[in-house]
């Protein structure tokens, strides 16, 4: 898969602008360009509206994207970027996602917000395609055309659409859209300053390359861990040849942006990563988890044909620019390779052995004028969308079937998304012969790439429905449209027909009407359970209803923004988030706070469920006193004002890796407090 293109400098590097600016050929030259050009733009037309098409039929709004929708709300009510109003925790982990839903709710006054993020989604997933192949097409250039008919083909973009996920996820609320748009864009950008003169100093190339700068600087606010591909693209930006006064520059402008909003996120939220980061616990690691949701991946579509058939056609371009190099006149070499003068020869042998560091510096020098090129750029985001690869592999993938592996799928197909076919004249050349064998492992490509993808496996997943399967991963759309019998659930009452959502409803309007409590869910689908707020609550806690569920999104954009909704895993509740990590919870869940905790720290004294063990609330009360506990309760819940934002932006790091104890009887030793008294054990 790695199509490393020739860098030439004599000779024009794409198919509509040479590298030095000058005309693209004579009238012979562009006559060729016709047919590459044509079959790029039939294949990529054709490629669009059918994934355009396979994204409509399989439209929908995922639970976790409608998560994304109840910041949405609290920011245009007023409450400010928080999932729950008065309680400063960030609950997405795309900043960049979430403002763009926002911006575009405000901007059209939408009434559903669903709508938004679903349209939003599918424009950015659809549009990536052409992007990122017409980013490909030019890393081929004019060199692709041999002696005979040249084709521009698509082989990545048709292997990535016809995966069920990559349809699923161009919409589904969730920020996959943006990603691969936002990589699609890097990619044109970094491979068009890969082919710029390095000498180029004009206006406009200092522009197109801070324009670069930003982009890549953007990647912690599109999704951390994508800061991979974007810190290599800078890494490599910093080391090329420019001067310093462009290196500021470029740290100005990669930085502002994503270091601005890292001071304002620890000084609001109190911590150094989304929310989410932590309840996750992204620094872990669970690699046989990781290789399961691999195979989840490949398996049901047979992908590692397709993908073998990528990395084939990639060798096979690799060689034949290698033979192309080879065959390229060379009359200047010969003149430069000629034997030395007589009179120059016992100079040479008698020159001095060049010392350690000069070599060093002879041979970093060397690199660094290698850096700007497009095999630079190639082997770079290669790099990337294999360590991002790794990286998911080792946290253990996603509960959602193939979602997070999505992104370095589609960076690593970047190269070949289209690739350039020869029809040769004749085969009696090695490259012709290369240039054919890549047209012909395309077409087997594309040929079982099709039938594996859309005939054979349309059906997706065998635990599709009801059944999670023991490794914890799901086909989360078809599970959803199962459950519901809504083949394209989008807004919050499509949700409805979710189990227990009608009757959360109606418990969340009694419970109101009641004083407030903690609304619980029960083994009956029918019915919640509600611990009730006493009278008269102690100060400093608010009388509210807490609805305590795990299925976030369905149930927060069900619910009033008065009401309170958190969750057992602490994607929006930061006690259960710093809980520790479960090491056999199922991925994606894998943290439980116990119910006596919410009940506990919601103000509930008596009138509880039976399930609830009352000394359990009893500990949970005292536990919730320990220190540093209280510290973090208020760097969220306390009023916001300078001070507080300069002291949450000391304490970020220490309540970022900050960590309870699941039972509240541990946290009582860990915290060194005294056990509360009248427990029933001690009767």
């Amino acid at each position: 898969m790695i199509p490393v293109v020739s860098d030439d400098p004599d000779g024009p590097e794409a198919l509509d602008e040479p590298r030095d600016g000058g005309r693209p050929g004579n009238r012979g030259d562009r006559r060729r360009l016709i047919a590459p050009i044509a079959s790029f733009s039939i294949g990529a037309l054709a490629v669009t509206v059918l994934f355009a098409i396979g994204a409509w039929q399989r439209r929908w709004i995922a639970d976790d994207g409608l998560i994304v929708l109840r910041t949405v709300r609290n920011l245009l009510a007023g409450n400010g970027p928080v999932f729950n109003a008065g309680e400063r925790v960030e609950a997405n982990t795309s900043t960049a996602w979430t403002y763009l839903i926002w911006f575009w709710s405000w901007v059209t006054g939408a009434e559903h917000t669903e709508y938004v993020a679903l349209w939003v989604a599918l424009v950015l997933s659809v549009a990536a395609l052409p992007l990122a192949m017409y980013g490909t097409a030019r890393l081929y250039g004019r060199r692709a055309l041999g002696p005979g008919l040249t084709l521009l083909l698509p082989l990545g973009a048709i292997v990535y659409i016809v995966i069920p996920p990559a349809r699923d996820f161009a919409t589904s609320g969730l920020e996959n859209g943006l990603v691969i748009f936002w990589i699609a864009a890097l990619w044109c950008q970094f491979l068009a300053w890969g082919r710029r003169d390095p000498d180029d100093g004009s206006r406009r190339s200092r522009i197109a390359f801070l324009l670069l700068a930003f982009t890549a600087g953007m990647a912690p606010l599109i999704r951390p861990e994508i800061t991979v591909f974007g810190g290599l693209v800078l890494l490599v930006l910093f080391v090329s040849r420019i001067g310093w006064r462009m290196r500021v520059a470029m740290v100005v402008v990669a930085g502002a942006v994503p270091i601005g909003y890292q001071i304002f996120r620890m000084g609001y939220y109190a911590v150094l990563v989304p929310n989410p980061a932590i309840a996750k616990d992204a620094s872990g690691s669970k690699w046989k988890q990781g290789f399961a949701y691999l195979d989840n991946l490949f398996t049901p579509y047979t992908l590692l044909l397709p993908v073998i058939v990528a990395i084939g056609a990639g060798v096979l371009l690799a060689v034949g620019a290698y033979l192309t190099r080879r065959e390229a006149p060379r009359a200047a070499s010969a003149v430069s390779a000629a034997p030395a003068d007589d009179a120059d020869a016992p100079e040479i042998l008698g020159a001095p052995p060049v010392p350690p560091m000069q070599r060093l510096r002879r041979t970093w020098s060397s690199a660094v004028d290698h850096v700007q090129s497009q095999n630079a750029v190639v082997v770079t985001t290669l790099v990337a969308g294999l360590i991002l690869g790794l990286y998911w592999i080792r946290q253990g993938g996603d509960f959602m079937h193939g979602r997070v592996l999505l992104a370095p799928l589609f960076i690593l197909l970047l190269p070949v998304m289209v690739i350039p076919v020869t029809i040769p004249a004749s085969l009696s050349s090695a490259r012709s012969r290369y240039q054919l064998g890549a047209g012909l492992l395309l077409l087997g490509g594309v040929v079982t790439t099709v039938w594996w993808g859309v005939a054979v496996n349309q059906t997706v997943l065998p635990n599709a429905g009801m059944d999670i399967g023991r490794d914890g991963i799901v086909d989360e759309r078809r599970f959803y449209v199962t459950n519901m019998g809504n083949e394209n659930p989008v807004t919050a009452e499509d949700y409805l027909e979710y189990p227990r959502m009608r009757a959360m409803v109606e418990k969340i309007r009694q419970t109101e009407a009641a004083g407030g409590g903690v609304i619980l869910p029960s083994a009956n689908f029918d019915e919640w359970y509600v611990a009730p707020l006493p009278e008269h609550l102690k100060p400093g806690i608010p009388r509210q209803t807490t609805v305590y569920f795990l299925n976030l999104g369905m149930t927060s954009m069900n619910a009033p923004l008065d009401v309170r909704v958190v969750d057992q895993m602490g994607l929006a509740y930061p006690l259960a988030a710093h809980t520790p990590r479960l090491t056999d919870g199922r991925i994606g869940h894998d943290k439980h706070l116990p119910t006596e905790w919410v009940v506990a720290e919601s103000g509930s004294v008596s009138g509880f469920p039976a399930f609830i063990d009352r000394d359990e609330v009893k500990m949970a009360r005292v536990a919730l006193t320990c220190p540093m506990t209280e510290a973090r309760f208020a760097s969220y819940k306390g009023t916001w004002t300078f001070a507080r934002f300069r002291h949450n932006l000391r304490q970020a790091a220490e309540f970022n890796s900050y960590r309870i104890a699941r039972e509240p009887k541990y946290e009582i030793e860990r915290c060194g407090l005294a056990m509360p008294k009248g427990l029933t054990s001690d009767n």
